[in-house]
């Protein structure tokens, strides 16, 4: 078992920002050092090949053509990055596990020619950076579209499949992946930035902060077991799920994998969007497909998953203060203080508002 999480590795690294990336937008090529270390991890042709940035978040993500054509995805993530490249690894892992449910739809990590799906690719300062490749995925995402309500039921029922094999499954030895309870989501130093800081006025801090505690007393009451607390994909949101041209969906991007309570992926499929008109239709629906699998929530897993929801929206206007506009739709990032102010509102007149 010990070697079949390293067997996919290569080795660890060092610490240090994506601010190497922060010259880029999206169509650039990528520099130098990382299109010629690509191109020897996977074999590639230089000739042949391009590679353009995608989007600079939590990784730097990159299209890889050959040909001009589209054919994989390329993700770097920062030396030290949520436990380097042992974490990453062990994301693969899971990915890979995951692939054994009939009838879900999920990327599909590319091995390096030396087999590992996880390398290092060093710098022109020889500093090593975390790199894996996926298979290209034709489509759009459906925060493209304008009501992907219609696919939340899916979303939702494989939300259930997940959980269900992540309460079964027996993870290899030396699997590592990070938490997502209270502190690292709204704590005093969360993993993505205080929402405190956002611009808001003191009423409308004052009013977030008042929902964010009522919601907080009903999950911290929670007890972490097998059937409440695990490995979830934590971010199955719109821009996670890309629909293909002949309508079936695909999952991708597990970089936020790590373990939550399993209602989170709720609260995580309605990221930065529990303000618009449409958000009541995603929620219900998703709650429609989820119970298909799993059975009728209880009146209290309603009110926590509602709770985790006001709690993921303020944890995600903090993750607007430190990161790139860009790596969001024109718009959302600003529309994300206001709407969060009237998230936090109708939560305290109503927690349940977004399945009514």
């Amino acid at each position: 078992m010990a070697q079949q999480l390293a067997s996919l590795i290569d080795s660890p690294t060092q610490s240090v920002s994506l601010d190497t990336f922060s010259g880029l937008t999206k169509g650039d090529p990528a520099p130098f050092w990382l299109f010629q270390g690509v191109c020897g991890a996977w074999g590639i042709n230089h000739e042949r090949a391009e590679l353009n940035l995608i989007t600079v978040s939590e990784n730097a993500t990159f299209v890889l053509l050959l040909d001009g054509k589209p054919e994989g995805v390329v993700r770097v993530s920062q030396p030290g990055y949520v436990g380097g490249p042992e974490a990453v690894a062990s994301e693969i892992s899971w990915l890979n596990a995951l692939h054994d449910i009939d009838g879900i739809s999920l990327i599909n990590p590319v091995p390096t020619v030396r087999g590992t799906f996880v390398t290092k690719i060093h710098d022109n300062n020889q500093v090593g950076w975390t790199v894996i490749s996926t298979k290209f995925v034709e489509g759009t995402v459906l925060e493209d579209l304008d009501n992907p309500a219609p696919y939340y039921e899916t979303i939702g029922s494989w939300a259930a499949k997940f959980h269900e094999q992540s309460r079964h499954w027996a993870k290899p030895y030396g699997f590592k992946r990070f938490n997502w309870d209270i502190s690292n989501m709204v704590g005093p130093s969360p993993r993505w930035g205080r929402w405190e800081t956002a611009d808001l006025t003191d009423d409308e801090r004052e009013l977030c902060n008042e929902a964010l505690w009522k919601a907080m007393d009903v999950v911290m009451k929670v007890p972490r077991t097998p059937e409440t607390w695990g490995l979830i994909h934590a971010d199955l949101r719109p821009s996670n799920v890309i629909k293909g041209p002949d309508g079936k969906l695909t999952i991708i991007d597990f970089d936020d994998a790590g373990y939550s309570w399993y209602l989170y992926d709720y609260a995580s499929s309605l990221s930065f969007i529990e303000h618009e008109p449409y958000a009541p239709d995603l929620a219900k629906a998703w709650v429609k497909g989820y119970q298909e699998v799993a059975g009728d929530f209880t009146d209290d897993e309603l009110h926590v998953m509602s709770a985790l929801s006001m709690i993921r929206r303020l944890q995600m206007l903090g993750w607007t203060t430190n990161h790139r506009a860009d790596a969001l739709p024109d718009g959302m990032a600003a529309e994300e203080a206001p709407g969060s102010v009237t998230v936090a509102a109708r939560y305290l007149d109503d927690p349940l508002w977004l399945l009514h």
